[in-house]
């Protein structure tokens, strides 16, 4: 059946388009007057950090020539020509690749937990104490604030060389930034389990194992899992401070202009790390997965 459309007079319609040009016009004008903010903070933010495409343009040539070295031997060859001479050093490598990746699960998982416990203390819907809740947080932004180098640094000076100073560095960082992740999922929990287990008496202990716990698991779970992929990459660095891991190869072949044994290196760290997150990353969808289907 066909209807009608009744259309205003053009007298009547005149004011709401002149209406909606001021307000088009001045929508333009304050996202221009926005762009040419952003344009004026970038602009200082390149004189402060010295920024100067001139010099970028300059020097790109010596990024370009080393990363040309660093895939070429000694004798010149291209490095997919000889494998062998490429991976001379492959055994001593994936020992240290090893090490590098005990030190980031033994620092993960020692964050893990004391993120876990530390968590339920920096919830604002379960820590009803405002003073404790300040402290909490406050530790947590510290321990995720200061970069791991920064640690590593400190821990190597206090307990020598060796793999225990990335190890407590990154348990410390992941213990922040865990902490931080966690107390917002316990935040997002829904409540009503929480409040039924207060009404018949439980202690706070109680209702966080039987009504907060069960909520949140699985996603503290993909969480870690997350972190571990992280800490693999920030252990790898550790060594260049002397703290453990395939790092401390890395940073003396760069320092010797063992060209080729840099890209060597650099590559099995890449392939370990593609191997580990694949894997964490199939076993935190199946936790997200099977969380839903509950």
């Amino acid at each position: 059946m066909a209807t009608a459309v009744t259309r205003l007079p053009d007298h009547q319609i005149a004011p709401h388009l002149a209406a909606y040009d001021r307000e088009k016009a001045a929508k333009r004008r304050a996202s221009l007057f926005g762009l040419a903010i952003l344009l004026a903070l970038i602009l200082v933010a390149s004189r402060v950090a010295e920024v100067e495409p001139t010099k970028f343009v300059s020097n790109i040539h010596q990024f370009t020539s080393y990363i040309g070295r660093i895939f070429h031997l000694d004798n010149g060859q291209f490095v997919l020509t000889d494998p062998a001479e490429w991976f001379w050093g492959w055994k001593k490598w994936l020992i240290h690749i090893g090490d590098t990746l005990l030190i980031a699960y033994l620092g993960t998982l020692l964050g893990a937990v004391a993120a876990f416990l530390a968590c339920f203390a920096a919830s604002s819907n379960l820590s009803p104490n405002s003073t404790t809740r300040f402290v909490a947080r406050r530790v947590l932004e510290f321990c995720r604030t200061v970069p791991e180098l920064v640690f590593a640094l400190i821990f190597v000076v206090a307990f020598g060389l060796g793999p225990m100073p990335g190890v407590l560095a990154i348990a410390i960082h992941t213990f922040g930034a865990l902490g931080k992740l966690f107390a917002e999922v316990v935040e997002n929990i829904d409540m009503k389990p929480v409040d039924g287990a207060i009404a018949t008496g439980a202690s706070r202990w109680q209702v966080i194992r039987y009504a907060a716990v069960p909520q949140v698991l699985s996603n503290f779970a993909s969480y870690g899992l997350l972190r571990f992929e992280i800490n693999v990459r920030g252990a790898s660095v550790m060594g260049f401070v002397g703290a453990g891991g395939i790092g401390q190869e890395l940073i003396e072949a760069v320092r010797k202009f063992y060209y080729s044994d840099v890209s060597a290196i650099l590559l099995l760290i890449i392939a370990t790390v593609m191997v580990i997150d694949l894997v964490t990353e199939r076993i935190r969808h199946r936790l997200i997965a099977g969380e839903q289907r509950r």
